[in-house]
């Protein structure tokens, strides 16, 4: 498994990619829209352990796991992860 994405890792990873965060029962869904259109969204773990694991995000980001820590550490930018999403066919 590649670096672990934690709490404080996918709170980062949402404001860079400029997502809209509702109160879920159990999380916050974090939900990204691009031009108008929601193209992924994940929750957010609630609890006060920053460490808590969050690795299911990459999945859910439809990236790697070391792309979804790149999000969180900041190398990679909303543009490099749109740019992902559109060889895809996503977004």
């Amino acid at each position: 498994m590649g670096s672990p994405l934690t709490k404080e890792l996918a709170e980062s990873a949402t404001r860079k990619l400029k997502a809209v965060v509702q109160s879920g029962r159990l999380h916050d869904i974090a939900k990204i829209y691009h031009e108008g259109r929601l193209v992924a969204q994940y929750g957010i773990r609630r609890g006060s352990d920053r460490n808590m694991l969050h690795n299911y995000i990459a999945s859910q980001l439809h990236v790697s796991q070391r792309e979804a820590y790149l999000l969180g550490k900041c190398p990679m930018s909303r543009e490099e992860w749109l740019d992902i999403m559109r060889s895809k066919g996503l977004a």
